[in-house]
């Protein structure tokens, strides 16, 4: 049996933050109390002092794209890279997506998209599974999806021109109705297709980088929110959406929480730190992400919303292109949307926690971690600190003032968008089920050793819903 104390530090849960010691053993935490003695634990035991350092839940990305072939060609980033660049930055679990595969059903897609998973991740792993039409079959594949513990679907309001979008108003209807049925959680990419086609057909500059928020607005955001928010108080489902980006898109959200929907909003980094001037100059392509970069009104809208409480969850949309692939276009329409981001996400997000003055590490806890483990289903598994629970830990150093550089990020996509950005805060070690994967900067993980976690329920918690 495997065994680790931590010693000495300031235990970081959202329900309460203490000084404590943590006793770990075969990857679960079995105890916390304020002292256990060093002579009380087995011989062989390995103690790990953590004077200074905060201890907090491994970090849930809840929103990836590792190893993502697209266009012809992959992601810098694949199972393997992904998996190190995340635990760097405390990362233990992420939320990964499998595609709708033509001739395959819905589980069969999933289960591809695992077993390619667990060949790769050093990181466990969960999923979302695209659903791109109804079939007369449907509902029964969705039964099947759980069965293989997936209870999270993807939809597109957009890309209809590669077939991601389910068009007709009265087919989404019968797909909301039978997630409603199966208790399954409904998450959207909001961008209206029709808007976007719109703005593309009347748009008469160049296609530049800087072309990009002006072919896909924020009115496509607000649009399709406002659409499919219509259609889940029609059928009374609450709805999770994907990567916000804009102030019209968050007062779409607002009326629709007025008027009694519950809205999880997700939020990135990017999208509260960097605006669209980033997308002039010749490095404009390496900024290129779908939705597109806002205005700095609406960076300041999404920062103060999170502030608030308006948003539930931070994810990073990881979807890392290389610099060569990036810049082989300056074409917005061909560009390869994405960008990398995991590594970063806890510092930056506790780094305007703490210049705000008006949340805690404690509510950083929850944005990264209890609140994407109660929305997906893993929790208290995942997400939280407390006996039973995987020994997902990270100890962060507070006070540790650091820049992100493109040489100081894991990332084989060997840029940072927030190359430059100085912050506050950095995941010294990083454990993934008790494990050491990060160590003295140091990289340990182990290609093939994360696990998939099964969603046990979706949706539920106070502490996700408005």
């Amino acid at each position: 049996m495997s065994r680790l104390l931590i010693q000495n530090g300031l235990v970081v849960d959202t329900e309460w933050t203490r000084h404590a010691d943590l006793l770990v053993e075969d990857g679960k935490i079995t105890r916390i109390a304020a002292e256990i003695d060093e002579n009380s634990v087995p011989e062989g035991t390995e103690i790990v002092h953590a004077e200074g350092l905060c201890i907090l839940p491994g970090v849930i990305d809840a929103h990836t794209h590792y190893h993502l072939e697209s266009r012809g060609t992959v992601t810098a980033d694949s199972f393997k890279e992904g998996s190190k660049a995340g635990a760097y930055g405390g990362v233990t679990t992420v939320i990964d997506f499998a595609d709708d595969l033509p001739g395959k059903t819905l589980a069969q897609s999933a289960k591809a998209r695992i077993d390619q998973m667990q060949e790769g991740m050093a990181i466990d792993f969960s999923l979302h599974q695209g659903v791109y039409r109804l079939r007369p079959s449907l509902k029964e594949e969705l039964a099947a999806l759980k069965e293989v513990g997936v209870k999270v679907i993807k939809l597109f309001t957009t890309y209809k021109n590669v077939g991601y979008m389910i068009e007709k108003r009265e087919e989404l209807k019968e797909v909301l109705t039978l997630c409603k049925e199966l208790e399954i959680l409904v998450t959207v990419h909001c961008e209206d297709d029709q808007v976007i086609s719109d703005a593309q057909k009347a748009y008469r500059g160049d296609w530049g980088p800087a072309s990009h928020p002006v072919l896909r607005p924020s009115l496509a955001e607000a649009q399709a929110i406002r659409t499919m928010g219509e259609l889940a108080l029609e059928v009374e489902i609450p709805l999770y959406v994907v990567h916000l980006s804009s102030k019209a898109g968050l007062e779409a959200v607002r009326d629709l929480r007025s008027q009694g929907l519950r809205v999880i909003v997700e939020t990135t980094p990017h999208y509260l730190f960097l605006n669209n001037e980033k997308l002039t100059g010749v490095e404009g392509p390496l900024y290129v992400m779908t939705p597109p970069l806002r205005d700095e009104e609406d960076t300041k809208a999404l920062q103060e919303a999170l502030l608030n409480g308006e948003v539930q969850v931070v994810a990073t949309d990881h979807c890392a292109f290389n610099r060569e692939q990036k810049l082989a276009s300056n074409d917005s329409r061909t560009i390869l949307p994405g960008i990398p981001g995991s590594e970063e996400l806890l510092p930056l997000i506790y780094t305007l926690a703490a210049q705000s003055g008006r949340i805690g590490i404690q509510q950083v806890v929850n944005l990264l971690s209890t609140a994407p483990a109660k929305a997906f289903g893993l929790y208290p598994q995942k997400g939280a600190i407390r006996v039973g629970s995987d020994a997902d830990l990270v100890l962060f150093d507070p006070d540790h003032a650091w820049t992100i550089t493109d040489q100081t990020i894991h990332s084989s996509a060997g840029y940072s968008v927030y190359n430059g950005m100085t912050v506050l805060g950095r995941a010294v070690m990083t454990y993934l089920r008790g494990r050491l994967v990060v160590g003295d900067t140091i990289y340990l993980g182990i290609t093939g050793n994360g696990s998939f976690i099964p969603q046990t329920y979706v949706g539920r918690g106070k502490t996700i819903m408005h």
